[in-house]
C-alpha cells in the first residue's frame, strides 16, 4: 500500500510540473501574440489618421494657390472653391474666407456684406460689439465668405477674428510661417457645439510679401482622429494640447468629450505622433481587453487539462488503494456495528427492566390482600393497557420521547373523547411519558360517578403550560373534575394515591397536590422543564439509534 502510494505520488508531480510549464508556455506566446496584434493595429490606425490629416491639409495648400483676384473685399471669394472643395473632400463643417484687411478698407468690406445679402454687415469684434475705424493702426482678419451658407453660419460673417482666443494665435502664426497652421481644439459654430479643429492657410497673391487673407476649413475631432470601433482591440484619445493631464476621447456616437487623467488610472498602451497643421498631435491607445488576464486565463486552462490528464492516469493507479481502502472501511463499519449493536441490546435490556420492574410494581399494588377481585382486575388491565400504549408511542418515535396530546389521542386513557385539553403539544422524555400516562390513568379511571350527570358533554378538563424562563422553566399540569365533589367521586386506591402524591411527583421531580372546590376535583402538578423534557435521555437515545458511519 505505502509502495503504490509512493508510484501515484511520483506520477502526481510528475504530471503536475509538466502542466505548470505547459501552462507557463502557452502563457508567454499569448501575451506576445496579443501584443503584436495590438501594436500591429495601433500602426495602422496611426498611419490612417495620419493620411485623412494629410488629405485635409493638401486641400488647404490647393485651395489657398487659386486665388488670383486683385482684390479680396469680396463676400463670394469662396465661389471659385465650392466645386472643387466638394470634389476633394465633404466632411469639413465649415469653409471660410478670412481677409485681412486695413483700417480704412472696413467701409468697403460692410458695404460688400450688405449687398451680399449678410443680415448682419457690420465689422465686429468676436464679442459682437462693433469696431471703431478710428481707432484701429492695424490690420484686421475680417470672416468674409462661408461655406456652406444657412442659418447657423451666415451670422458669423463680418466677424473680426484677431482677438479671438483661438483663431487670433492660428492666424497670427499661419501668416509668421506662411504655411496652413491648425488651432487648440475648440467647439464649432457655437459654444456647446462639437469639438474640432481649424486648419487656416495663409493666401499670398502675386507679387506680394504678406498674406491678403486665409482660407480656413473647420473639422469635427472625432471623425478626424478619434472615431473609435466596437470591433477594435483598443480605444485611442487625443491628447489635450492646452492641458497636460487632459485628453480628447470620443464615445460609439462620436461626440468628443475632455476627461482629466488620474495619476493612478490606468496607463496607456501605447502612443503615436501624427503632424496636421504643422504641429504634432499624440494619440494615446488604451487596451479594450486585458491581454495579460487572457493569457492567465488560457494558461490556466492548459493546466486544468494537464491536471484532469494527470487526475486520470493517478486514478487509474489508485484504483487498487481505493478498493484496500473500502475493504478496511467496511470491516471498520461492522466492528462499530457490533459494538452498536451490543450497546443497544444493554440499553434495551435496562429498559425491559424498568418496564417490567413497572408492571410489577402495579400488579403488586393492584393484587394487594383484600382487594376486591373483579374492581383489580379492571385496573390491572387499564393500567397495563396504559404502559402499553405508551411504549407504543415511544417505539414509534424510536425513543425520542412522546407528543403530550399523543397520550390522550391514542385513546389509552378511559373518557379521553370526553376530556378537554389545552396547552402546547411539548414533547416529553420516555420516563416522563410513561409516569404521566399511569397518572392520567389513574386520574380518569376514579371519575365514572361524574361522568353520569353530563351525559355527553365534556366534564373534564386537563392543561398544561411552560413559565419562566430558560434555563429555569417549570411544567405545570392541572386536572380538574367538574360537577363533582367528595361525595360522588369513587375514591383513589392505595396505589392511585401512592402514584399521585409520590411516585409521579418524584418521578418528574416536582410537586403535586390535590383538593376539591364546590364544584370540582382539581389535582395539579409542577416539575422543572429539564426534568420533563429530559434532553440527555434523547441525546443518548438519538446517538444509539443513528446509523454507523465508516471512520474518516
Amino acid at each position: 500500500m505505502l509502495r503504490l502510494g509512493v508510484i501515484i505520488g511520483a506520477i502526481a508531480l510528475i504530471g503536475t510540473v509538466l502542466s505548470g510549464l505547459a501552462a507557463y508556455r502557452v502563457h508567454d506566446q499569448e501575451l506576445a501574440i496579443d501584443r503584436i496584434a495590438l501594436a500591429r493595429a495601433i500602426d495602422v490606425h496611426a498611419s490612417l489618421v495620419q493620411d485623412r490629416l494629410t488629405e485635409r491639409e493638401l486641400l488647404a495648400r490647393v485651395a489657398s494657390r487659386l486665388f488670383r483676384t486683385p482684390t479680396v473685399i469680396r463676400a463670394n471669394m469662396l465661389q471659385p472653391l465650392r466645386a472643387a472643395i466638394y470634389a476633394f473632400k465633404t466632411d469639413f463643417v465649415v469653409a471660410a474666407w478670412v481677409a485681412r484687411l486695413k483700417p480704412d478698407e472696413l467701409p468697403a468690406a460692410r458695404s460688400e456684406l450688405q449687398r451680399s445679402g449678410f443680415a448682419n454687415p457690420n465689422i465686429r469684434n468676436f464679442d459682437d460689439k462693433a469696431l471703431e475705424q478710428q481707432t484701429l493702426d492695424h490690420p484686421v482678419d475680417v470672416l468674409m465668405d462661408l461655406e456652406p451658407r444657412n442659418p447657423e453660419t451666415a451670422p458669423l460673417a463680418g466677424t473680426a477674428l484677431d482677438g479671438h482666443p483661438v483663431f487670433g494665435p492660428m492666424l497670427a502664426r499661419a501668416m509668421a510661417e506662411g504655411k496652413p497652421i491648425a488651432s487648440d481644439p475648440t467647439p464649432l459654430l457655437r459654444a456647446s457645439g462639437p469639438i474640432g479643429l481649424i486648419l487656416a492657410a495663409p493666401v499670398v497673391l502675386d507679387d506680394a510679401s504678406s498674406p491678403a487673407g486665409f482660407v480656413t476649413f473647420s473639422y469635427e475631432l472625432g471623425p478626424l482622429m478619434l472615431t473609435n470601433d466596437d470591433l477594435s482591440l483598443f480605444s485611442v484619445a487625443l491628447k489635450d494640447p492646452r492641458r497636460e493631464a487632459s485628453e480628447l476621447i470620443a464615445n460609439d456616437q462620436g461626440v468628443v468629450t475632455t476627461r482629466t487623467r488620474a495619476p493612478e488610472a490606468a496607463q496607456p498602451s501605447a502612443a503615436r505622433t501624427v503632424t496636421f497643421g504643422n504641429r504634432d498631435w499624440s494619440l494615446v491607445y488604451y487596451a479594450k481587453s486585458n491581454s495579460v488576464r487572457r493569457a492567465q486565463q488560457t494558461a490556466a486552462i492548459v493546466a486544468v487539462i494537464g491536471l484532469a490528464l494527470t487526475g486520470i492516469v493517478c486514478g487509474l493507479f489508485g484504483y487498487v488503494a481505493y478498493n484496500n481502502l473500502r475493504l478496511s472501511q467496511e470491516i471498520q463499519v461492522r466492528i462499530g456495528f457490533e459494538r452498536r449493536l451490543t450497546a443497544v441490546i444493554d440499553e434495551l435490556n435496562h429498559r425491559v427492566k424498568n418496564i417490567l420492574a413497572v408492571i410489577q410494581s402495579i400488579v403488586t399494588r393492584t393484587l394487594r390482600h383484600g382487594s376486591d377481585i373483579d374492581v383489580a382486575r379492571e385496573l390491572l388491565i387499564g393500567r397495563i393497557h396504559a404502559m402499553s400504549n405508551v411504549v407504543t408511542l415511544l417505539s414509534e418515535s424510536q425513543w425520542q420521547g412522546v407528543h403530550l396530546r399523543g397520550l390522550f389521542e391514542a385513546r389509552a386513557i378511559p373518557h379521553a373523547e370526553r376530556i378537554a385539553i389545552s396547552g402546547p403539544d411539548i414533547t416529553v422524555s420516555a420516563r416522563a411519558a410513561q409516569s404521566l400516562s399511569l397518572l392520567f390513568f389513574e386520574l380518569a379511571s376514579h371519575s365514572d360517578e361524574g361522568l353520569s350527570l353530563v351525559g355527553k358533554h365534556p366534564h373534564i378538563t386537563a392543561k398544561w403550560e411552560v413559565t419562566g424562563e430558560e434555563p429555569d422553566t417549570v411544567f405545570q399540569f392541572r386536572w380538574e373534575e367538574f360537577n363533582t365533589s367528595a361525595a360522588t367521586r369513587r375514591p383513589d386506591s392505595d396505589f392511585g394515591l401512592i402514584l399521585l402524591d409520590r411516585v409521579a411527583p418524584e418521578a418528574l421531580g416536582g410537586t403535586s397536590k390535590r383538593y376539591f372546590t364546590e364544584a370540582s376535583y382539581v389535582y395539579e402538578l409542577t416539575a422543572p422543564m429539564m426534568t420533563v423534557v429530559d434532553m440527555s435521555e434523547r441525546d443518548r437515545t438519538e446517538k444509539f439509534s443513528a446509523p454507523v458511519r465508516p471512520p474518516r
